[in-house]
């Protein structure tokens, strides 16, 4: 890949400082969940995905019962002991409405509501009871890429801190070091020149193959897809074939990689940090819009918050 100018390019290449960074906060920060809650993640978008993978790695864990939920969708009467809503600006129309539904329906139930946000000026921090700010995760791109992955890292870090992540899942630091080399791999030019790609993930690595695509569909306008990884024999190997990739995070289903290659597929399956190789699919989003013509900082039909109905 050519190096890109693009704002999105320089702020996603600062992810492996700011997960440090996470990681040395998370000990310190009391609103996030502690073992035996249970707890539900929202968001929207991309904060969906960070919400899915974190429920799933926490479970995983033994950590206790976590939910993730897209907020327009969030069961208010369900009973939780903390609900965290994941927003980059804090001012995304769903969450904060979410927030005040939860505020009436729960008052006296001792449901928690703890925001992570990047803006600490915005709207979510009245709406929420307590906030966790990464201010210095935020971007000027539309694009979301280093604050979604910072959060997660976060999120990530504080299970660290409470006991082990499951068997086979990397610590931050170790997250970090294979992001570093995701900034400078090369990315063959299949890849960059395939026609559609397919995204897949096992457990919590399936909300970051939901972003993975949701990033090149974002920044590239591009044909993407994502499953968990054992769905893909049920329906999407069908649109597999030349000029296609299937791009895998996390450990592989045995005999999958036969069947992608054997129906002319090109897979990419590096074994790294899903987290970190998300980084790799961002450089390659990039690559892709700038090579059809396209300014990944501002795609078409996005602004960087959704504000509908004058909320604020």
């Amino acid at each position: 890949m050519k190096p890109s100018v693009s704002l999105t390019a320089g702020e996603l290449a600062t992810q492996p400082d700011c997960w440090r960074r996470a990681a040395a906060l998370a000990p310190s920060v009391a609103e996030l969940p502690r073992p035996g809650e249970r707890i539900a993640v929202t968001g929207c978008g991309t904060s969906w995905f960070m919400a899915q993978s974190y429920a799933a790695l926490r479970e995983a864990a033994g950590q206790g019962e976590t939910d993730a939920f897209a907020a327009s969708e969030f069961p208010v009467g369900r009973r939780y002991d903390r609900v965290l809503a994941i927003t980059r600006s804090g001012t995304t129309s769903e969450v904060l409405r979410l927030l005040d539904e939860l505020r009436a329906a729960g008052a006296g139930a001792g449901t928690e509501t703890v925001a992570i946000t990047a803006d600490p000026g915005s709207g979510v921090l009245r709406a929420a009871g307590s906030a966790v700010v990464l201010d210095w995760a935020d971007e000027r791109s539309v694009v979301q890429t280093r604050f979604a992955t910072t959060a997660l890292a976060l999120l990530r870090a504080g299970l660290e801190a409470h006991g082990p992540l499951p068997e086979g899942v990397r610590t931050v630091a170790e997250a970090v070091t294979d992001a570093e080399a995701a900034l400078t791999d090369s990315v063959p030019a299949a890849v960059l020149q395939a026609e559609q790609w397919t995204f897949l993930g096992l457990g919590w690595a399936y909300g970051v193959a939901q972003e993975a695509a949701l990033k090149m569909r974002e920044a590239a306008g591009a044909w993407t897809e994502s499953y968990p990884a054992m769905e893909y024999r049920h329906g999407p190997v069908a649109i597999t074939g030349p000029g296609r990739v299937v791009w895998a995070f996390g450990p592989l289903p045995e005999g999958l990689a036969a069947e992608i290659v054997g129906v002319g597929g090109t897979l990419v399956h590096v074994g790294a940090d899903p987290m970190a190789d998300l980084v790799r699919a961002q450089r390659v989003a990039v690559a892709v819009a700038e090579g059809r013509g396209l300014n990944p900082d501002a795609p078409r039909n996005l602004t960087r918050s959704v504000i509908l109905g004058g909320a604020a």
